[in-house]
């Protein structure tokens, strides 16, 4: 029985694989594959995710969507754009948010495989979206929606673009890459390592004097210039704001944290492409020259692929060295969408049948299996326990709902205090408040702080944080009489009761 269905298992897979190579049906098939990838690990997010609410970074861009700005005091405005537009598609709930975490990655690994089709033929693009996939960045990190996960269609765009761009010198394609460019920098800084990796790459490559000859480079940059220009403006009005914020959480460590940052930079992306790897190993088992050929090509289109990959990833080190500033492997989520062309393109590299298919059904088992533990993950969640924020946001927000609803006849516009709390509780309340968790930073907009008092605020603190419970009461004490009141909370999952944890509410009422 059981080799019964191993069998038709397998034929499943072989099936489906050849759907994929099949040049009349594959840009179909690898649409359907990538919306059931995306389905599936968005329904795994809910599931496992179903004992905690929305991460903080999730719940600040939401807030900051509230208030579209050229630029932020933490990062650039793209991310915060995007989930404006999704919002204005989709209802405030944790399940949208997973989707629009993994509709992110089905186009980056749409784009993964437009990208491969000049350097990889039809059976090794299927096995490099299948490699891609067991990536965790590309399932498990990337349904936490934040500055790094929206770089990843954007890199995988940029990348694509430059690529034809340099081998072709199309004005279309130069434009496209420049706009790739800015949005990428308009996503996060970081991506100054792909820009600066991408010019590295091309004055590496022997064709060099025929690329920077034609319009192609420059109208790159031109466009990406243009394209970035009202943002850098921004930047130099507000004195390089976010850039200060960078260096105060990640800047100016010992040479021994640097070091330690670095190997860890080093050890964890690594340990993030260690199954692709050696899934791709084991199954073309390569001699010597077949290695030296992957990792160091001579055809000049490869080797072009080869510098583009790894200048992003390995650039950060020196800098880091320099400045003194530490450097985390999540931030390589991003950066390894030509990992699947420098594995398998070596002309000497010849994948055996047998092995593709494994591949695929490897790379179809695991979301399957994922998502029939995810109930089981999730349990293991609750019990463990997560930080506040994620423990009791949605709770928080009835409470706060409920104590405004006692101070104002008014909606609820400002939510602050904590900042964890304050954004977690804007995104359940269902007034849609704004997170205004800064209310007396200098960062924060005179006409912001206006509304603040003209609308009135509820403010936040867990008891254990003695020192934001008296700012937030030495802020009531300088507005109208509003209401206090101390809570306890527990979430239950499945009936499971969750570690209890305390708030103090207190509420300034609107002036009249």
């Amino acid at each position: 029985m059981l080799k019964q269905v191993l069998q038709s298992l397998r034929g499943v897979i072989e099936r489906l694989v050849a759907a994929l190579v099949d040049s009349a049906r594959r840009e179909r098939a690898v649409i359907a594959v990538l919306a059931a990838y995306v389905v599936i690990w968005t329904l795994y997010g809910v599931l496992a995710k179903g004992s905690q609410d929305i991460h903080f970074d999730m719940a600040e861009l939401f807030a900051w969507s509230r208030d579209l700005a050229i630029g932020y005091a933490k990062h650039p405005p793209l991310a915060a754009a995007v989930v404006k537009a999704w919002f204005a598609m989709f209802p405030a709930a944790d399940w949208a948010y997973y989707l629009l975490s993994m509709a992110s990655v089905g186009l980056a690994l749409w784009l993964a495989w437009l990208m491969w089709a000049p350097y990889l033929d039809d059976e090794k693009r299927v096995v490099g979206l299948a490699l891609l996939t067991l990536i965790p960045l590309f399932n498990f990190h990337a349904l936490k929606f934040n500055a790094n996960a929206v770089l990843l269609p954007l890199w995988a765009a940029t990348t694509l673009w430059f690529l034809r761009s340099f081998e072709t010198r199309s004005v279309v394609y130069a434009a496209l890459a420049g706009v790739g460019a800015a949005a990428s920098m308009l996503g996060k800084y970081w991506s100054i390592y792909l820009l600066a990796g991408l010019g590295i790459a091309a004055l590496l490559d022997r064709r060099r004097v025929t690329y920077f000859r034609s319009p192609a480079p420059w109208i790159t940059i031109g466009v990406g210039a243009v394209a970035v220009a009202p943002h850098a403006v921004w930047l130099i009005a507000h004195d390089f704001l976010p850039f200060r914020y960078a260096v105060d959480v990640h800047g100016a460590k010992p040479f021994p944290a640097i070091l330690g940052s670095i190997f860890s930079y080093l050890a964890g992306a690594a340990a993030y492409v260690a199954l692709p790897v050696v899934l791709t190993v084991l199954a073309i088992r390569p001699d010597r020259a077949t290695l030296a050929d992957m990792w160091t090509p001579r055809a000049p289109e490869r080797r072009l692929v080869t510098a583009a990959l790894w200048a992003p990833l390995l650039l950060p080190i020196p800098v880091a060295l320099a400045t003194g500033t530490e450097v985390n492997p999540l931030w390589t989520m991003s950066a390894w969408s030509l990992l699947p062309v420098v594995l398998l393109s070596s002309p000497r590299v010849a994948l055996p049948q047998v092995a593709s298919v494994q591949i695929a059904a490897v790379a179809v088992a695991f979301p399957l299996l994922m998502l029939a533990v995810s109930p089981i993950i999730g349990i293991v969640i609750h019990r463990a326990g997560v930080p506040a924020s994620a423990a009791h946001s949605r709770l928080l927000a009835e409470r706060i709902g409920q104590l405004w609803r006692e101070t104002s006849d008014r909606p609820l516009r400002f939510i602050g205090g904590d900042p964890d709390l304050a954004y977690g509780a804007a995104f359940y309340s269902p007034t849609r408040p704004a997170g205004a968790t800064s209310l007396d930073s200098i960062t924060a907009p005179a006409e912001r702080d206006a509304s603040i008092v003209r609308d009135g605020v509820a403010l936040v603190c867990p008891t254990t944080a003695p020192v934001c419970i008296s700012q937030i009461e030495a802020r009531a004490a300088r507005g109208p009489a509003g209401r206090r009141a101390e809570v306890e909370l527990i979430r239950f999952h499945v009936g499971i009761p969750g570690a209890p944890a305390r708030y103090v509410i207190v509420t300034i009422p609107p002036l009249r």
